[in-house]
């Protein structure tokens, strides 16, 4: 089953599609936001489902799909975290996970458009596997409970201009992957039981082969991420976390950086499929 929100920038609609179908969850919720995932939002959708309670959404074919995530209050990253990924950028393997973040603003539904900032000259796609955070969580014991926060999967573009991140002086990665509509996200949250460790991932852009790699390539798994990053940070329902691109990225040299008028598509097997036309801004 998949969490979505559907509808217009900034009038979407909370939904359920189980089967098929997709259901209306305004009754029961105001947004797919923090809020809900520490109300436990997920479980009673589920809930309100097995009882027959919920209704179709009319239309919901042909609405507009919003990032399946609102307002969460944290975008955490990890780099490099494939070693093919960290071998093209002219790295070795991290010792330990590498982490920055991305501004909530920058997000987006998964089909909106790119817009490149002023200037751009090296603006670059990654694929990417993002988790849901679905309960706080503080230095947790082990990775073995992680699972226990997590709320559900969904794919991310971790869209990155590359001459801010990486060609000013100490490095600006912030700055770099922060500019709006740098986010594409979704588009669902999927809260059936997947295993993070064996999901195929590809890119494509104009319609040629960039990426494709498994998610069991990653140098550090899911759970140890979450681990990780629980025990520096509060980790906080709604929050998401980016774990990182396989390799096929313009920053390789093997591909040219994205242009006004590039298509990108994103695919993670189970999760979906998300596509950007990308405009000059």
């Amino acid at each position: 089953m998949e969490l979505l929100r559907l509808g217009a920038a900034g009038h979407e609609v909370p939904a359920l599609r189980a089967d098929g179908t997709v259901y209306d969850l305004s009754p029961l919720a105001r947004d797919i936001d923090p809020a809900f995932f520490d109300g436990g939002g997920p479980a009673e959708a589920l809930r309100a489902h097995a009882a027959g309670e919920l209704q179709e959404l009319p239309g919901a074919a042909g609405l507009r799909t919003g990032a399946p995530v609102a307002r969460p209050g944290a975008v955490i990253c990890i780099g490099q975290n494939y070693a093919a990924h960290a071998a093209e950028s002219g790295s070795a393997p991290p010792r330990e996970p590498i982490v920055f973040f991305k501004h909530p603003s920058c997000l987006v539904g998964p089909d909106d458009d790119v817009v490149l900032p002023p200037g751009s000259r090296q603006s670059d796609w990654e694929a990417e596997l993002v988790v849901v955070v679905g309960a706080r969580a503080h230095r947790l014991d082990s990775p073995a409970d992680a699972a226990g926060v997590v709320a559900g999967y969904t794919i991310g573009n971790d869209v990155s201009e590359r001459s801010w991140q990486l060609g000013k002086d100490g490095g600006q990665w912030g700055q770099g992957k922060c500019f709006p509509t740098f986010g594409p996200l979704g588009p669902s949250v999927v809260i059936d039981p997947v295993d993070p460790q064996a999901l195929r991932m590809r890119s494509w852009v104009n319609g040629e082969a960039r990426q494709d790699s498994t998610t069991g390539d990653m140098v550090f798994a899911v759970d140890h991420l979450v681990w990780y990053l629980s025990q520096a940070m509060t980790l906080m329902p709604g929050d998401l976390v980016f774990t990182g691109t396989p390799e096929g990225v313009a920053l390789s040299g093997r591909f040219p950086y994205l242009q006004d008028g590039d298509v990108v598509e994103i695919e993670v097997d189970g999760l979906g499929r998300q596509r950007q036309s990308v405009t000059a801004g």
